[in-house]
């Protein structure tokens, strides 16, 4: 029997959605999008940190929105909805194209992660947690987001052998040089 997943069901469901559409996409000879945001952290913290929707990065936002579209997403309608993104409607979660590149072209290509074989269908890439942890202090240092030093705190905890010197930098880049690790030990 296989280990059980450290992902609550639906965000599974839709990480292998998301590999699967990566893999057409890069079949195409274009480039796999890029995971970013919440869904980013709830990989990264195993489902301890969840989220209601995933964001992603492409230059090619046309060919990814017809892979979805392919794939069974459907863009929402009507009051109340969503306008912005797509949903799948088994999952219940929302995709949106946030960008063509990640946090403004700021991340190290040699930083992205590449997750090969998610299970049976394919792979796909997001932003390193250290990037991740950049992005939520950023966020919380712009006073607009309190709970993401929490999230940057506790995906910090999660992985002790991050690369502490680019994280550092990073940090320093998205909070304007106002933070640093130190904010994420106290």
């Amino acid at each position: 029997m296989p280990p059980a997943s450290p992902y609550r069901p639906e965000f599974e469901a839709a990480l292998r959605l998301l590999a699967r559409i990566s893999m057409v996409m890069h079949r195409r000879g274009l480039q796999r999008p890029v995971l970013v945001g919440g869904a980013a952290a709830e990989f990264w913290s195993s489902s301890a940190i969840s989220t209601g929707d995933f964001d992603l990065c492409t230059p090619r936002q046309d060919a990814l929105e017809e892979e979805m579209v392919r794939a069974g997403f459907v863009r929402p309608a009507g009051a109340g909805q969503m306008l912005k993104g797509w949903v799948h409607p088994e999952l219940k979660l929302g995709f949106e194209v946030v960008a063509e590149v990640p946090m403004d072209g700021n991340v190290a290509r040699n930083m992205l992660v590449l997750v090969e074989n998610f299970s049976d269908d394919g792979d796909f890439v997001l932003i390193s947690v250290e990037d991740l942890i950049a992005d939520r202090m950023g966020q919380w240092a712009s006073g607009t987001a309190a709970d993401r030093l929490d999230q940057a705190r506790k995906l910090f905890a999660l992985h002790p052998s991050i690369d502490l010197v680019y994280l550092e930098r990073r940090i320093r880049e998205e909070t304007m040089g106002d933070h640093g690790i130190e904010a994420l030990e106290d």
